[in-house]
């Protein structure tokens, strides 16, 4: 897993669904800290939240941790 990546894609998630850190944070009932340590790959996100994570953000897990858009061809 690249950290860096999934950080750049979360902070790229998150803003085209209009969401500010701190409106994430809220959602997660996390520091808008921790979300800013993802999103520059020096943290990753706990596994106890990352299906929320995925739900507020509209993406997959498997999204989520290959910190790319998965398209319909690459899931068959």
């Amino acid at each position: 897993m690249n950290q860096i990546k999934i950080g750049k894609f979360i902070a790229e998630c998150r803003k085209k669904n209009n969401l500010t850190q701190m409106q994430l944070a809220e959602k997660l009932n996390i520091t808008d800290r921790a979300i800013s340590k993802w999103e520059n790959g020096k943290a990753m996100p706990d596994s106890s939240i990352m299906l929320d994570l995925c739900k507020e953000l509209k993406i997959s897990v498997n999204e989520l941790l290959s910190g790319e858009m998965i398209s319909m061809e690459n899931k068959k």
